[in-house]
């Protein structure tokens, strides 16, 4: 039984099993001030009836001693008794009315004798037999006379019944407004946690690999200081959650769009490759001149495979550059490197007049020759792709803030500012209709911009119609910088 109890009180709500221990407290404290009332009141009204006891004994001693009896001096439904005690033994005199004396007086007798051996008044709480209970006292009239005289009690266990009644009923009223209203202001507290623990139940059923934001719970109402905490905390954790879950949706889409771009990427002239390889076999018998522009175009097309394939697995090294650094630096001359991309430019696209502006003479730093020209090559290059003939491109060298800068800008309609943000993106082409045996693979810039990362220093962009730059940056201090960006 007490098992099902307490697996039912468990199985309970919180504002519920609160409210049920506030009632349960409640209902030990109304026990413990009743009681203290109860038992101040019965025994206040025990001394008011003890006084009236001393009072009514102390005409009645007076009537005695005059009078020899009690006459007008009796109380509706007490009992008096009179004793002779002259020879240490109480003797009962007769009473004056018989209604004077219960049938049964061994308690008076009793109570006449202690009052004889203890020499003063005494006071005892007695049951009669048939009357209920009495409160008795004794007390010497005159030398060897003991009157004993009792008071009935019933109105005072009346008065203390009563008081118990109204204690029990107003107590029980106030514990059931205490449950139900304590229920109802709890519930109203705690509606913040239900709120939190829908939504969290919310979050079970949320597909968790798309990019939508959580249901984060701002409702404003307020369940004190603890509960603002909690909410704050709560929400909070959720924020995290749902900028942990957009990152990783927006990871998993590049990586999804990487797959596929180079999937396409290689599709092409792995088709290439196959259908010239179809045509050697089912047309063998052409003649040398066809077979060598056959083959002509499958060594381009294997070439073309083999820098994309060169450019991803660079990619890859230099993501995970904690582990293989793709980069061999030394000492070299970036304004030397810059000329010799210069001349490269000059003669690989003669229709795009190149200047290379006054700069410092020389500029030692240390880092990779080989990729740093990558990066110029690449940059140089793609301002020659998306420019029409006879655009002038220029480039400078300058140092500045402890870094070098190498600037490349040409005059060309420039990159519109949709795309701006993205032309850094792996096989991102601002020219989607670009052929790719004249627009390359996207991955230019995408390395360039990886390689200067590499080296802890950055490209920036600036473009507007008639105006393209960009601007490369590189530490002077190439192993600290790399080791800042490592902390960082």
């Amino acid at each position: 039984m007490i098992g099902r109890l307490l697996r039912a009180y468990r199985g309970m709500r919180l504002g519920t099993r609160l409210a049920l221990g506030l009632g349960a407290l409640s209902l030990v404290v109304f026990g413990v001030v009743g009681t203290a009332l109860t038992t101040y009141m019965r025994d206040y009204l025990s001394a008011q009836l003890d006084t009236q006891l001393a009072q009514g004994q102390i005409a009645q001693s007076k009537s005695i001693a005059d009078y020899g009896t009690l006459s007008g001096k009796k109380y509706y439904s007490w009992f008096y008794a009179v004793y002779d005690v002259a020879d240490g033994t109480p003797e009962l005199r007769k009473p004056e009315d018989p209604a004077d004396l219960p049938k049964d007086v061994d308690d008076f007798t009793a109570l006449a004798r202690a009052q004889t051996t203890e020499n003063t008044e005494v006071l005892r709480t007695e049951h009669l037999r048939g009357k209920g209970e009495y409160r008795l006292r004794a007390c010497e009239v005159e030398p060897g006379v003991v009157l004993v005289s009792a008071a009935p009690m019933e109105d005072i266990e009346d008065t203390v019944g009563q008081l118990i009644t109204i204690q029990v009923v107003t107590f029980g009223l106030a514990l059931l407004a205490l449950v139900v209203v304590g229920r109802g202001m709890l519930r109203r507290g705690l509606k913040p946690l239900s709120d939190m623990a829908h939504t969290a139940r919310g979050i079970t059923s949320h597909d968790l690999t798309d990019s939508a934001r959580l249901p984060v719970r701002h409702d404003g109402r307020s369940g004190g200081p603890e509960v603002e905490e909690l909410r704050t905390a709560f929400n909070t954790m959720l924020e995290h959650i749902d900028d942990s879950l957009a990152v990783r949706a927006k990871a998993e889409q590049r990586l999804r769009r990487f797959v596929a771009d180079a999937s396409h990427e290689l599709r092409t002239p792995l088709m290439s490759v196959r259908g010239y390889a179809d045509l050697f076999q089912y047309a063998a018998a052409n003649a040398p001149e066809e077979r060598d522009k056959h083959l002509a175009r499958l060594r381009a097309e294997a070439a073309r495979m083999g820098f994309l394939l060169d450019d991803l697995l660079l990619l890859a090294r230099l993501d995970a550059a904690e582990v293989e650094t793709p980069l061999r630096p030394q000492e070299a001359d970036l304004v030397e490197l810059v000329e010799q991309a210069a001349d490269a430019f000059r003669v690989t696209h003669a229709d795009h007049p190149l200047t290379v502006a006054p700069g410092p003479g020389s500029l030692k730093l240390r880092l990779d020759p080989q990729r740093v020209r990558q990066v110029l090559d690449n940059l140089l290059t793609n301002a020659a792709m998306h420019t029409p003939s006879g655009t002038p491109v220029s480039v400078a060298v300058s140092v500045a803030n402890g870094a070098a800068r190498v600037r490349i800008a040409d005059a060309g309609p420039g990159i519109p500012p949709a795309d701006r943000e993205r032309v850094f993106d792996r096989f991102y082409r601002v020219d989607k209709a670009r052929s790719r045996d004249r627009g390359g693979s996207g991955l230019g810039l995408a390395v360039a911009q990886s390689l200067i990362h590499a080296h802890g220093g950055r490209i920036d962009l600036t473009s507007e119609p008639g105006a393209t730059e960009f601007t490369v940056t590189i530490p002077l201090a190439l192993d600290r910088a790399r080791k800042t960006r490592g902390n960082g």
